[in-house]
């Protein structure tokens, strides 16, 4: 992994480029720069190609630490760890790592259809919300293959791009919608889907939560600076926001509730790595994410309390925040009322 001083020089560009990031609607130049130079798109690169292979404890602190100086970075990252899992998972490797730091998108939803004959598998199809796919090399896409769900590893070049990706939050992931036009795949690029690994499911919504926590240390980063400024709350007498001990009250327990949800999202990821995980043990897992994906919410709305309504400006970095995490926090991997019904139903039998 890197060390700390590149670290910090990679989140200030992702920082000082964020907002590029989010009106151009993908990865600025100079943030993809920083990522691919600091081998953070070969995480999960299979060291025997010169990746890392990080632990799911150290994509979720590594993830955490870019998103909060962009979100949309870090969402792109985990993304590209994701689909290079995948690959992995099912022998897709060979000369698709030959770059170990190429960037990597994907789409685990069957949105296309493949039919075996010569040369390979011919397929077409539609994929949305594929992040980073117009920066990306390769993209890894789940396909019906006569009838059987597989996945297909295709060069983005072969694909069309739909921009199709219109949000309020997560805007500079640049995902867009993907399109296969009776694409001739090699055959040695189409494996037969299996049931992920509980394992595998929370390294993948690890790479959901950990740019929401990211983003929510972010925001308390700008919350910070203002109660470090002469920023005083309006209509009263104190000179200074940390006058007030109701605004101290607030960023405590905004505090408190960002560092439980990362301590919680941690906790999570050292167990993945540390014991063997059961099927029995995903919906525990999944409703300790869940929850400290709603933590994130509770902690950005006393921060847009602290805030006021300037907070809501389009030069205040804390809007951003706020929406990054206000989507991101809603992908299907972190959602709150199934992850309860399944836990539910798993204590109850």
């Amino acid at each position: 992994m890197i060390d700390d001083a590149t670290e910090d020089e990679i989140g200030a560009v992702l920082r000082t480029n964020a907002d590029k990031t989010e009106q151009g609607g993908r990865l600025a130049a100079e943030s993809l720069e920083a990522l691919r130079g600091a081998g953070l798109f070969g995480l999960r690169t299979p060291r025997e190609y010169g990746g890392g292979w990080a632990s799911v404890e150290t994509v979720a602190r590594c993830l955490t630490r870019l998103g909060r100086a962009c979100p949309s970075s870090a969402w792109v990252t985990g993304t590209c760890l994701t689909a290079k899992n995948i690959a992995v998972r099912y022998h897709l490797e060979g000369d698709l790592f030959a770059d170990p730091d190429a960037l990597w998108c994907g789409s685990g939803i069957p949105g296309g259809q493949g039919e075996r004959g010569v040369g390979g598998v011919r397929i077409s199809g539609r994929w949305p919300n594929v992040s980073g796919c117009e920066d990306a090399v390769w993209a890894l896409l789940g396909v019906v293959v006569d009838g059987v769900f597989s996945f297909a590893v295709v060069p983005v070049a072969d694909l069309a791009i739909e921009r199709t990706w219109h949000m309020a939050g997560m805007c500079g992931t640049g995902s867009q919608t993907v399109v296969a036009d009776d694409l001739l795949v090699p055959a040695e690029r189409v494996a037969t889907a299996a049931p992920f690994t509980t394992a595998d499911l929370m390294l993948y919504s690890m790479t959901v939560l950990s740019p929401v926590v990211g983003a929510t240390l972010g925001a308390l980063d700008v919350v910070g600076a203002m109660f470090a400024s002469d920023r005083k709350p309006f209509m009263t007498t104190y000179t200074r926001m940390g006058e007030s001990a109701g605004a101290r009250q607030w960023l405590a327990e905004a505090t408190h509730l960002v560092h439980r949800a990362e301590t919680a999202m941690l906790a999570v990821a050292h167990d993945t790595d540390a014991i063997e995980l059961s099927e029995n043990d995903s919906p525990r897992l999944h409703m300790d994410l869940a929850d400290a994906a709603r933590t994130c919410r509770s902690a950005m709305e006393r921060m847009l309390d602290l805030s006021g309504a300037s907070g809501f400006g389009t030069a205040n970095a804390l809007q951003r925040y706020w929406r990054d995490v206000a989507v991101g926090s809603r992908h299907p991997h972190l959602n709150p009322y199934l992850a309860v019904e399944r836990y539910g139903t798993a204590l109850t039998g």
